[in-house]
């Protein structure tokens, strides 16, 4: 997801995560975060017109996870399209949910990915580390390398743009790393590529 331009105002986020800086570092480094919620608040009465949400509130109604959270997804991506970063939060949360409830270990990865991936288009790159930091432990757990290269790309261009330059090439390499493996398209490795930079040799005169 490129970040559109006028983007760094920072959002207020609609369903916001809990639990600080500290989750981030443990699912950095293999335990989880379970970022979604025990329960879902009510979805915001601003969402609920339209087809889409007719979809979603009939099939969250059944506790149909898998097809709720599908339809949040779709829902989702539309905000995405649009730049509205605000209704894709929670539109990704909303899935995020659905698929940890009905075991969809993979659909529940990009979502938490997509989540980091909304919150750094909208310019707030610290929150969006600890979505990213949760779809790589998750795709690792799973084996789901191509998901797994998305999300160190995603926490590195992250982690660059706060300001932490080594952290963020050495997530690039570890992109190009699974991309590689897992026969990733050209445009996701050359992004990697892109990330980590090259490098530069210091001359001993």
């Amino acid at each position: 997801m490129a970040r559109p331009a006028g983007s760094q105002s920072r959002v207020v986020w609609g369903e916001p995560p809990t639990g600080g800086f500290v989750p981030w570092l443990q699912s950095l480094f293999g335990r989880r975060t379970h970022l979604a919620a025990e329960a879902l608040p009510t979805l915001p009465l601003a969402l609920r017109r339209g087809e889409l949400a007719a979809h979603y509130l009939a099939a969250e109604a059944e506790a149909d996870h898998p097809r709720a959270g599908a339809a949040a997804t779709v829902a989702l991506e539309e905000a995405v399209a649009s730049e509205a970063w605000w209704p894709a939060d929670i539109w990704g949360h909303r899935a995020l949910w659905h698929f940890e409830r009905a075991g969809m270990e993979l659909a529940a990865t990009r979502a938490a990915r997509t989540i980091g991936e909304v919150r750094w288009a909208a310019g707030d790159p610290a929150s969006a580390r600890r979505y990213y930091a949760e779809a790589i432990s998750e795709a690792r757990d799973i084996g789901a390398e191509r998901e797994e290269g998305l999300a160190a790309l995603g926490l590195g261009r992250a982690e660059l743009d706060l300001g932490n330059v080594t952290v963020a090439r050495r997530l690039g390499q570890i992109a190009i790393d699974l991309f590689e493996r897992c026969g990733a398209p050209d445009s996701e490795l050359a992004a990697a590529r892109d990330l980590r930079g090259e490098e530069k040799e210091v001359s001993g005169a």
